[in-house]
């Protein structure tokens, strides 16, 4: 009875992934089709404004300053970049300096926001980087993110239209080195952009990704200013929740960036994937909840198992097989249909291992509510929320990352 409830369950979960298969490739060919007609060039420079680009920085990474310098060389007609760091020794600066004198022909500045006020410290940069910003329109990029020279007038381009309140964009996962970064990166094109085209189909856009955002100074004091995001994690999720409550529209572009994995070891991987799943937990729990059913490999091997304990063990391998080949196509499709990441195509055969991965930081994610973020413990709350431990984390393998980038 038990290997035959087991058999059961593999299959409703190997059913449940094939229906979510069936979402990625209709979410997959609206896309590309939608990709297609993106009409995001199509005004001239004399209707395109002004912009101020956001783009906060901690410590030294790799790949940095490829990625900064992809923002100065943007094919827009009139545009600044605002760097912000929380100190004038953060060794990102120097990376802004060279680009600086390379580029002298591009407006920036630095912000020094000094200790954060809030607990999310990014949001604490962001807002007295905003209270310089010469221009109306607002771009928000990650440090570890790196864009084509017609990023800003894809992202830009949308919020002409007064019931837009923000752009955002999905992304290509770029590993720096070995085999957990690759994981890693293969789960942000694959597991991370097929969740949100999903999303996108069956409910349109409620939420925002972090790595890039665009947005306007109206939309924001509507919002009660970006410092209204200050107390917690997913403040990019957040930021579109608000935005969508206000009654404005919430635009998933078609324009993809590149996000850089930058955690070269296991350890560090893990932890960073654990406290993003762990975040989300706590921003949409339901929908944490439920996207257990979008694996596939675990009930392919649960099917392998109940299989082989039945004493069927063809049912079985025939499970595991299915399971298998759902995530090689979802990759494919995915990963190279929608991002147009190569490493998809080259590595389709190792995405089922990453789904075994992703599962199981699923399963840690549910243990606890602590988290340590640049070397503080913080303790996370309903609804996202975040307060910050009594104490440093001390020695932790993030802060130890931290130091290794500060160093390489």
């Amino acid at each position: 009875m038990v290997g035959q409830a087991l058999i059961f369950v593999a299959l409703a979960g190997l059913l449940s992934s094939a229906i979510y298969l069936l979402l990625t490739l209709i979410a997959a060919l609206r896309f590309r089709l939608a990709s297609s007609e993106n009409s995001a060039c199509d005004y001239g420079d004399m209707l395109l404004p002004a912009v101020t680009l956001l783009k906060p920085l901690h410590g030294s990474e790799p790949l940095l300053e490829e990625n900064l310098e992809s923002f100065f060389r943007q094919d827009y007609p009139m545009f600044e970049i605002i760097f912000g760091a929380r100190s004038g020794n953060d060794p990102a600066l120097s990376v802004v300096d060279t680009l600086q004198r390379k580029y002298p022909e591009v407006k920036t500045s630095v912000v020094l926001s000094g200790e954060p006020a809030f607990h999310n410290a990014k949001v604490d940069a962001l807002g007295k980087m905003t209270a310089v910003a010469a221009y109306r329109y607002l771009v928000i990029t990650d440090s570890d993110v790196r864009v084509a020279t017609d990023f800003l007038r894809h992202v830009v381009s949308p919020l002409l239209d007064p019931s837009v309140g923000l752009v955002t964009c999905i992304y290509r996962g770029v590993p720096t080195g070995g085999l957990w970064s690759t994981l890693e990166a293969l789960g942000m094109s694959v597991e991370m952009s097929s969740g949100v085209i999903v999303a996108e189909l069956l409910e349109g856009m409620k939420f925002a990704l972090g790595p890039a955002m665009g947005t306007r100074k109206d939309v924001l004091a509507g919002l009660g200013g970006i410092e209204a995001l200050g107390a917690y994690c997913a403040d990019d999720f957040v930021l579109g929740q608000l935005t969508h409550a206000a009654g404005r529209k919430v635009v998933l572009s078609r324009h993809v960036v590149d996000h850089v994995a930058l955690n070269r070891s296991a350890r560090v991987s893990l932890l960073h994937q654990v406290r993003w799943m762990k975040s989300t937990r706590f921003s949409r729990p339901l929908g944490h909840l439920g996207s257990v059913m979008t694996f596939a490999m675990p009930f392919g091997a649960l099917g392998l198992g109940a299989g082989l304990a039945t004493g069927r063990p063809a049912l079985g391998l025939g499970l595991l097989s299915l399971a298998v080949l759902n995530r090689i196509v979802l990759s494919l499709i995915t990963g190279w249909g929608v991002v147009r990441d190569p490493r998809s195509l080259w590595f389709c055969w190792l995405y089922p291992a990453r789904d075994i991965l992703g599962f199981l930081l699923w399963c840690a994610s549910l243990v606890g509510s602590e988290i340590v973020w640049r070397g503080e413990r913080y303790q996370l709350q309903a609804g996202g929320k975040m307060t910050r431990k009594c104490g440093a984390a001390g020695s932790t393998p993030e802060s130890e990352a931290a130091g290794a980038r500060r160093h390489s």
